[in-house]
């Protein structure tokens, strides 16, 4: 397992900045299911973060990710508390997973915001979960003015990107692809039975979806809590069944969604009583339907990681916009970049300024005692404008990517004879 990054923030004291975890890129569900975060498990993590040592940690687990970014000595710290509050193993981690560090690390998170690298171009579904991270980040005391101004750029930049961009033009996210796979490969789908299974976030979306794009009007909900599916049957007008009644439901249906947020498998081939060919979709992490509905002859399963394959006109117009948005996200990062390398030096260049600034009064007053004509205004200002050159020149030198801004900052501090309290 590689890390990716850069020399060392010195601006983060406390250590570097790291963004580790695992997608639907090289880890499959059955793997990413292994480190999906509960949101018990996401408060548990949050509430020992600073017993490990990590400074600001924010975490986020949907059905394509679970990553945690967060200010620390090593990544190791982080990585440790992911695996003690899930299911996965550090071996099983490093097989698939990814580690960036600093500015690398500021890159990923810009592209994860925007959208940019999510499973389906443009899904904008995550910036929403990322805003409710950053939140319960900051509630739980782990975000530093560091963090949460990177917090609040990535936000602008998701912003910027779908007020300016139509990289997010169409109906979006997982549930979009669901729908677009049933349309693309079940006949007279506006005829056929579906039976949705789980109303959290995919699960609203997908009905949303369902209704707008099939026209159906033969559509079931089941969940486990009743009158939670009696909401949003209200809002679109459709039939509801008691979670009892599941079984009898599924011998019924041509069609069904499985989208619940169990730990466990939900479906398995025991509840399938089937006399005609049936679709299930699992757009669950981790997975809700058990391998061995596929016993059944009649049944056709498709796992969400399947639905990436999915592509239309919408998607390519999508990918037409990414040099755009790519854009967008370089202006705000390089913006975000050029405030945190400032922050590391300011407090010097500020005592550098204010010694600077005694060393001219002390020198003005010497010479207005000793020249009789002494023309104080206009020392004033050539003084001035030669310690604004100076500290230019300092404040250059320590942005040079090529020198160790910590070693030159000490230097500075002898030289000048800077104290703590200036600093």
């Amino acid at each position: 397992m590689k890390i990716n990054g850069n020399r060392h923030i010195s601006s983060l004291d406390e250590g570097n900045f790291y963004a580790i975890g695992l997608n639907y890129k090289k880890a499959d569900a059955v793997t990413r299911g292994h480190f999906s975060i509960s949101e018990t498990a996401q408060q548990n993590i949050l509430s020992h973060a600073k017993d490990e040592g990590i400074v600001t940690l924010s975490v986020i687990s949907t059905c394509n990710r679970t990553e945690l970014y967060g200010i620390a000595k090593h990544p190791y710290q982080i990585i440790k508390l992911l695996c003690e509050y899930t299911n996965g193993t550090v071996e099983e981690f490093e097989k698939v997973a990814y580690i960036h560090k600093n500015k690398d690390a500021v890159s990923h998170l810009f592209k994860v915001g925007t959208g940019l690298d999510s499973q389906i171009l443009g899904d904008f579904e995550i910036i929403s979960q990322l805003r409710k991270s950053f939140r319960a980040s900051k509630n739980a005391g782990l975000m530093n003015p560091y963090s949460e101004r990177l917090a609040n750029a990535v936000i602008q930049a998701s912003k910027k990107i779908k007020n300016e961009t139509e990289i997010s033009s169409g109906a979006t996210s997982v549930s979009f692809a669901a729908v677009q796979y049933i349309m693309a490969r079940v006949p007279y789908v506006s005829e056929k039975n579906i039976l949705l299974f789980g109303t959290g976030k995919i699960g609203r979306n997908t009905c949303e979806n369902l209704i707008k794009h099939t026209k159906n009007e033969h559509i079931t909900l089941i969940n486990r809590t009743k009158d939670k599916a009696e909401k949003i049957a209200g809002k679109f007008n459709l039939v509801v069944k008691d979670y009892a009644n599941i079984q009898s439901e599924i011998a019924q249906t041509d069609v069904m969604i499985v989208a619940t947020g169990a730990q466990q498998p939900t479906i398995s081939k025991e509840l399938l009583y089937l006399k005609r060919p049936l679709l299930i979709l699992d757009l669950s992490i981790p997975k809700n339907v058990s391998d061995n509905v596929k016993e059944n002859e009649l049944v056709t399963l498709v796992h969400l990681d399947d639905l990436s394959t999915v592509t239309d006109k919408t998607l390519e117009h999508r990918a037409s916009q990414i040099p755009k948005a790519e854009k967008i996200i370089s202006e705000v990062e390089m913006e975000f970049n050029a405030w945190a390398e400032n922050r590391k030096f300011a407090p010097t260049i500020k005592a550098l300024k204010i010694k600077l600034a005694e060393i001219k009064s002390g020198e003005i007053d010497y010479q207005r005692r000793k020249i009789a004509d002494f023309n104080e205004e206009q020392a004033e200002i050539i003084s001035n404008r030669i310690i604004q050159k100076i500290t230019t020149h300092f404040a250059n030198h320590l942005k040079d990517d090529t020198i160790s801004t910590s070693e030159s900052v000490e230097m500075i501090n002898k030289v000048f004879q800077l104290s703590n309290t200036e600093l």
